[in-house]
């Protein structure tokens, strides 16, 4: 990289730093666009990580997680946080949908510089999150922003990345949507740290928190861990937020306390570098459909006379010498 090309990425990082929006769009999409930058980006930005508390929101399509998340936006600013949003949508970028959907829901924290919202492309990616996530939650935090709400696509038996990706994980379910079965069907009892049965003003709200606590109940628990709460919420009059903030303090406590958050964080850590190792690895042998070798070792292998782990092996040999 050129002196002024380093000198114009510094300067990039610095008005993020500073809180400059437009600087923070275009880190991201450096990020989402898999930029040649992108390893000097991570580079400037490594230095003002681990400051951000990530918070991640999931749950079955509509039981109000845009909502929710953006009445959290309103408590954490009034409480003067600064907050960044990541909201994952599995729809494209360019054909608008429930993108556009989720702009709308959080229009009223448009104008407002302590609030960056994002929306991002699952682009296919399995797991409720967009393969980018983990660098894009690195910007906001080295962009100083003190709370990342990481809002997913929802939630399923593969959709539970967030849970790799967050401190606190919140879990969302809502009345008459069969959630009390789902919960134990998709696994979101172990990923969840705070459970919140929002539109808790309709039928059946009680029944929901009586079903999580028994199932939770149900769980084995080490001495000393966390004991999930679950709260009840009607995020569309902004009515228990207050309460949901606690529990997600209180979680980020009991984890600086007991050194899990360190741990989670190395998690993360080695998840994004092993999914980088990965990519780069699947890069380099983009091409090998193409090695002639290929053909010979399969039809070896369909004629029998040889396994496919010994073709593999001989494959790698191949490609090393070469």
């Amino acid at each position: 990289m050129s002196r002024r090309a380093e000198q114009d990425l510094e300067g990039l990082v610095a008005r993020a730093r500073a809180g400059e929006a437009r600087s923070v769009a275009r880190l991201i999409s450096l990020v989402e666009d898999e930029s040649p930058r992108l390893r000097e980006v991570m580079a400037a930005l490594a230095p003002h990580t681990g400051g951000a508390q990530v918070v991640g929101i999931t749950g079955s399509p509509g039981v109000g997680k845009s909502t929710t998340t953006s009445a959290l936006v309103r408590e954490l600013r009034a409480a003067g946080k600064r907050v960044g949003v990541l909201a994952v949508d599995p729809s494209s970028p360019f054909s608008g949908g429930a993108l556009l959907g989720d702009r709308v829901r959080m229009q009223d924290h448009a104008s407002d510089d302590g609030v960056y919202i994002r929306s991002m492309a699952a682009r296919g990616h399995l797991g409720g999150l967009a393969w980018s996530t983990p660098q894009a939650i690195r910007v906001l935090d080295a962009a100083g922003y003190d709370v990342v709400l990481v809002e997913t696509v929802g939630v399923g038996q593969s959709e539970v990345d967030v849970a790799a990706q967050a401190d606190t994980t919140l879990v969302l379910l809502a009345p008459g949507m069969g959630d009390g079965i789902q919960a134990a069907k998709a696994g979101i009892l172990e990923i969840g740290d705070v459970y919140v049965v929002n539109k808790a003003d309709r039928d059946g709200a009680d029944q929901v928190r009586r079903d999580l606590r028994s199932m939770l109940a149900l769980g084995e628990r080490a001495e000393g861990a966390w004991q999930p709460p679950v709260l009840a919420t009607v995020a569309q009059a902004g009515t228990g937020l207050a309460e949901v903030l606690g529990a997600i303090g209180e979680h980020h406590a009991w984890l600086d306390a007991t050194g899990e958050l360190a741990r989670r964080r190395t998690r993360r850590a080695r998840s994004e570098i092993e999914a980088i190792a990965v990519t780069a690895l699947r890069s380099r042998w983009a091409g090998v459909h193409g090695r002639s070798e290929l053909d010979g070792l399969a039809a070896r292998v369909v004629a029998g006379e040889c396994d496919p782990y010994a073709a593999a092996d001989e494959l790698l040999a191949a490609s090393e010498d070469a």
